[in-house]
């Protein structure tokens, strides 16, 4: 078994086939796309909208998946980052000498404001306000079938992102913490990924990659390598 694990949080409404370029790709990292209920393999059970009462459903999971790992790095991309983080305090109350990175990718930190919610609007109102959000919009969303699908792990994950109320008082982590963003992220400032270092007492880097918002879709090897590279993880495969 690899030593080190990637546990790979998706963006909102996104689920494990996000990262399908990833797990296709021979490399020593063994990654572990996180399945989140009401989407994917897990479509039969209900949607979360409250960030804690989805950890406690995914954590006992995460851990079990992680047991015998040498070394665990929770990677999460916008909405996905937040609750990367969220899992992370988690399971290190529960373990607390697990050794874990976390990688914050295309968000701001827990806390910060994001806007005018978005929660609770008209499909139309709400895909629009996804897409000033996010900078991106899924060519799915403009197919009415597709789109019946779509929204309600969308909604599901927006609705948690918007409630989701981060406590200042909370202890910072001690493990460190990679925040990424795309070069030409025009959502998140390069000043605003560099906050994720308010979070923790560990090592902090900020890093930029080509690209914007979600610049992760075209360029995943090289995220890949930025992960694979950080201290104690072993090499990606060539």
């Amino acid at each position: 078994m690899p030593s080190t694990t990637i546990l790979c949080f998706p963006p909102a409404g996104a689920g494990p086939s996000f990262f399908r370029p990833w797990t296709a790709h021979g490399t020593d990292l063994r990654i572990e796309p996180v399945e989140i209920p009401g989407r994917e393999k897990r479509f039969g059970e209900p949607e979360h909208t409250d960030m804690d009462a989805l950890l406690k459903v995914i954590v006992p999971e995460l851990l079990a998946t992680v047991a015998g790992s040498e070394r665990v790095v929770l990677f999460g991309h916008s909405f996905g980052a937040v609750l990367a983080y969220e899992a992370a305090r988690t399971m290190l109350e529960r373990e607390p000498g697990l050794g874990l990175t976390l990688v914050a990718s295309g968000s701001t930190r827990p806390g910060v404001a994001r806007g005018g919610r978005i929660t609770g609007l008209p499909d139309d109102e709400f895909v629009e306000g996804v897409q000033q959000i996010a900078g991106y919009r899924h060519p799915a969303l403009d197919e009415p079938e597709l789109r019946e699908l779509l929204l309600p792990p969308l909604r599901a994950d927006v609705a948690m992102h918007e409630g989701h109320v981060h406590d200042e008082s909370t202890p910072p982590l001690s493990v460190p913490v990679v925040a990424v963003r795309g070069a030409d992220d025009e959502m998140v400032s390069a000043e605003q990924a560099g906050a994720w270092r308010e979070i923790t007492t560990g090592r902090f880097r900020m890093t930029e990659i080509e690209g914007g918002h979600m610049y992760l879709v075209d360029a995943w090897r090289p995220l890949l390598d930025l992960i694979a590279g950080l201290p104690d993880a072993p090499e990606p495969s060539a």
